[in-house]
């Protein structure tokens, strides 16, 4: 038994499987673990063997309660739990960080400054409630061009995972159609959407080219990002001119260095 937000839910058996270097096989069952020859074999059995195998443990989903029910239902309304609001929750926590950094949390000009910053906060990640299908909003368009299409120095802003600060920049896109087109201003909300969030660069990037990739199938997306990290730029090194920039190339424009030049070209001019 296990606990969500202080609700039970099943949690099934892991399941451990054991595989032999030599013949590649794997079993697995509810407990207990099998030998290299199949059989049911005792933890120090495992142990005394363990060179000859390999040792992974699986958790499959937890079976949800009729619990879950009211908890996803409790989320979507906007409350962290069936009982509690969700800004009202971030609200205390900002006021709590307040006074541990040693200020007064009820002068005047800091009255209101928690849930200013819970609101701000949900504002930041609002991409944790959205999803592509709908942001696309079927402005997916039959178009006979298979010629680059590119859309650059597209504003981005979003908060390093690591930190909690920001980072910002410009996100240039660029694909080849195969007979689909997408609407251009949903290229930038591909971007609002990911960057939204608790992010890396490198995954954001990522995830921008394989959004676009599922939305259209062209036969390559390729996307560069330059940003500036408030992470090396406030705190730790302090270099306030440092730039990272990222890219992530598939499909042709992987694959064909001509494609990916002529790409990266076009988004310097």
């Amino acid at each position: 038994m296990s606990f969500l937000n202080g609700e039970s839910y099943l949690q099934p058996s892991p399941k451990v499987y054991v595989q032999d270097f030599d013949s590649g096989a794997m079993d697995g069952m509810s407990s207990g673990v099998a030998s290299a020859n199949g059989s049911i074999a005792s933890d120090n059995d495992v142990k005394k063997d363990f060179g000859a195998l390999r040792v992974s443990v699986k958790h499959p989903p937890y079976q949800a309660s009729t619990d879950d029910d009211d908890e996803r239902a409790a989320i979507a309304a906007g409350n962290s739990s069936p009982g509690g609001n969700k800004l009202e929750d971030m609200a205390k926590a900002y006021r709590t960080v307040i006074s541990h950094v040693g200020e007064d949390a009820n002068r005047q000009g800091l009255l209101k400054t928690p849930e200013r910053a819970a609101k701000a906060m949900l504002f930041f990640t609002k991409g944790y409630e959205e999803n592509l299908d709908d942001i696309l909003n079927e402005a997916v368009f039959d178009e006979d061009h298979d010629e680059m299409v590119i859309v650059r120095d597209i504003e981005m802003f979003s908060l390093c995972e690591h930190h909690l600060v920001p980072f910002m920049g410009k996100v240039h896109i660029g694909y080849l159609p195969t007979k689909k087109v997408l609407g251009l201003s949903k290229l930038a909300r591909v971007v609002e959407m990911f960057s939204r969030r608790l992010q890396v660069q490198e995954r954001l990037t990522k995830q921008i080219a394989v959004a676009i990739s599922q939305a259209i199938q062209p036969a390559g997306v390729a996307v560069v990002i330059e940003a500036s990290h408030m992470c090396m730029v406030m705190r730790g090194v302090q270099k306030i001119n440092a730039t990272t920039s990222t890219s992530c190339m598939l499909g042709v424009f992987r694959d064909d260095p001509k494609t990916r030049e002529e790409f990266l070209t076009l988004i310097k001019k």
